[in-house]
């Protein structure tokens, strides 16, 4: 009862879906007398530079078939519809034979999903979780799948970053293999799918239904519309065979959905469990220990005015804080990092901007370290955010308690007085703001979330959440 996994089959220009291949071979499994119960569709770092797309993987919990023959048809899959002839795709295939079957993708999950776990190695399952926060290498993959005696097969020509060995895609496989043992969190995507021919073509889907359909299924749907923008973010802009993609809670719900959207005919359609909408990607981090290519959740104060530069990217000067449990526990200790709202973040920038120096913020996003005119510079770029702690006061002249104007200045270090009757004050009093801001989550809008990014909507989180819909 294998387990066969599929990655990097598509191409940014070329079209392709790995999702795709990953439907249409387990149609050649079970058409071979094997049962697909469970599709689960993995995304990967999605700082991975060499990757095609999405960085998404996909992995077929088998019954009644065996490893060999699943990994010829595989093979046979992947030559047809993979799109080979780019450089920079590198298909890759695993086969491991430890998987049971389990139920089928759209019921429950927690009995399928926590048997199978336990029949994963723990150093795959390890490899797994690294495959969200790190750049993994194929030879450790190839390594570790030939350890655990699991077959694989590389397709086309070397990666494009340099590397001449074809299959980079095993990386991304194998920890579809362990994705099982990996995440303890799982949501739903229903892809829909058009006829082959009409790729490359504009598709036909109507955003009047899209938009009617979304709201009957908010907030168990999610990320189907932007209703800020008018997008229609469940289809996709890329040349492949995607007409649509309903991300949800609920498998049912999000083929009630996707079964509500007026559009060309749909070829075929697949449920898959998935990590998507769930910040699999962020670690725990410090600032001043934070590597490059993996996703953080951060906890700082911002150190000054935000500021819009050229292309509309807001940038955010942010300080480490002293949690030593000194005196000053809690007090700004330097710039430590830059944080950066992108212009497609759209509206979120305007939460940005509203942030004043002082506040303690958490803030989530991928750490970019790149070579500067003066050395390395670090870049924290924004998903989301969490105002912990709002200043609330600024220092402001005072005014005369006697003549109820503003005081002037009575020299350096000699405080105020008043002008017209002499009285005087010490120094500046600390008078209420208005805030544009509330304590709690903000998040980019859905059309600039990533696939892996929990939405807000979703809950669990440790502070009010203000959610974009």
């Amino acid at each position: 009862m294998p387990i066969v996994a599929v990655d990097d089959t598509d191409s940014r220009d070329r079209g392709m879906c790995t999702t795709y291949v990953g439907v249409r071979l387990g149609e050649r499994l079970e058409a071979a007398g094997g049962r697909v119960s469970r599709r689960l569709l993995v995304r990967l770092n999605p700082a991975v530079k060499h990757k095609t797309r999405g960085n998404a993987a996909v992995a077929l919990h088998v019954a009644d078939v065996d490893a060999d023959a699943a990994l010829r048809i595989a093979g046979e899959t992947v030559r047809e519809f993979a799109a080979a002839e780019d450089p920079r795709t590198s298909p890759g295939v695993v086969v491991a034979n430890t998987g049971i079957a389990g139920r089928d993708a759209d019921a429950g999950l927690a009995d399928g999903v926590e048997d199978l776990a336990k029949r994963i190695p723990d150093d795959v399952a390890t490899f797994a979780r690294r495959a969200l926060r790190e750049r993994l290498d194929l030879a450790e993959a190839v390594a570790l799948a030939d350890r655990h005696g699991f077959r694989h097969a590389g397709f086309g020509a070397g990666g494009a970053d340099g590397d001449e060995t074809p299959g980079r895609g095993r990386i991304g496989a194998l920890a579809a293999v362990g994705a099982s043992a990996a995440h303890d969190e799982w949501t739903f995507e229903r892809i829909s799918y058009r006829e082959l021919d009409r790729c490359g073509t504009p598709r036909d889907v109507d955003a009047d239904s899209v938009f009617e359909a979304a709201d009957e299924g908010y907030p168990t749907v999610w990320d189907t519309v932007d209703r800020g923008t008018g997008e229609v973010v469940c289809v996709p802009n890329a040349p492949g065979p995607i007409l649509h993609g309903i991300r949800g809670d609920d498998a049912a719900a999000c083929r009630r959905v996707a079964g509500a959207i007026d559009s060309e005919p749909v070829e075929r359609a697949a449920t898959f469990v998935t990590n998507q909408g769930t910040d699999a990607h962020l670690a725990d981090g410090s600032l001043g220990d934070l590597r490059d290519g993996t996703g953080y959740r951060v906890t700082g104060v911002v150190a000054d005015e935000p500021e819009t530069k050229r292309g509309g990217h807001v940038h955010l000067a942010v300080a480490g804080v002293d949690d030593d449990g000194d005196e000053d526990d809690g007090a700004e200790v330097g710039p430590a990092l830059r944080a950066v709202a992108f212009a497609p973040t759209g509206r979120f920038r305007d939460r940005v901007r509203a942030l004043r120096p002082g506040d303690r913020v958490t803030l989530c996003g991928e750490h970019e370290v790149r070579e500067g005119t003066s050395g390395p510079e670090a870049t924290l770029k924004l998903e989301k955010f969490a105002a912990r702690e709002l200043v609330r006061t600024e220092p402001t002249t005072p005014t005369c308690p006697e003549c109820d104007r503003r005081m002037s200045s009575a020299g350096k270090g000699q405080g105020y007085r008043c002008r017209d009757c002499g009285t005087t004050a010490p120094g500046k009093v600390e008078e209420p703001i208005d805030r544009d801001l509330e304590p709690g989550w903000y998040e980019v809008p859905p059309s600039a979330r990533r696939h892996v990014a929990k939405p807000l909507v979703r809950g669990g989180f440790d502070a009010p959440t203000h959610p974009e819909r």
